[in-house]
């Protein structure tokens, strides 16, 4: 199975970290402004590497514009598919995964009759919005529900790379497969962390 260089940590990156603005304006204020000030720290530090699925990557030219990417950004910020067809996962996750399912889909149906239940006692909008608030929570909070979650997964277990992703379903099933994983929140910090550590060592070189 072909695998990043050796003597390099591989970092999994998700579009949160530039298009989340909660999280991006650890870099910058803008995706675009986010992704320059990313390179501008990741340029930095020659002892790690960048991943991102290439199916992540496209979700992230949904929100800058593509002639705005500086080019180094491929040099930094490598474009990966998981193995799919190489990779394997341990029997129990299909268990769960089918479990946790059965779990949200009573969830919804309890939902969906409480709602029936007050049908006619309260404002019929309010009942509608409450109900599909409920119920996206009950199916959807906490699983991964699309390709693109599977992707990030699979790559970071396919690199033995920490997952950087604010997505709790992701967190808890990459959790499941032993995956290190790190908030976006707290990657400006664990770059800096290294860039601090690369000094430190020049300088000891240097006495």
């Amino acid at each position: 199975m072909k695998s990043a260089r050796p003597g390099k940590d591989r970092v999994v990156l998700d579009t949160s970290l530039f298009v989340n603005p909660e999280i991006r304006n650890d870099f910058g204020n803008t995706p675009t402004a986010a992704i320059n000030g990313f390179l501008e720290i990741a340029r930095q530090i020659p002892s790690l590497e960048f991943y991102m699925p290439s199916s992540i990557f496209r979700e992230l030219l949904n929100f800058v514009n593509e002639k705005e990417i500086p080019g180094r950004l491929l040099a930094v910020l490598h474009q990966k598919s998981p193995s799919k067809h190489e990779l394997t996962c341990p029997a129990f996750l299909l268990y769960e995964l089918i479990e946790d399912i059965r779990e949200r889909v009573n969830r919804g149906l309890r939902i969906a009759e409480k709602a029936v239940r007050t049908a006619g006692k309260s404002d019929e909008q309010d009942i509608i919005q409450g109900m599909r608030k409920n119920y996206r929570e009950a199916l959807r909070d906490g699983i991964i529900d699309s390709k693109e979650d599977v992707d990030l997964i699979l790559l970071a277990k396919e690199l033995d790379a920490l997952l950087v992703t604010v997505d709790h379903g992701v967190i808890k099933w990459a959790e499941k497969l032993g995956i290190r994983w790190l908030l976006p929140s707290k990657f400006r910090d664990y770059l800096m962390s290294f860039i601090e550590n690369e000094q430190d060592q020049n300088s000891s070189e240097g006495l």
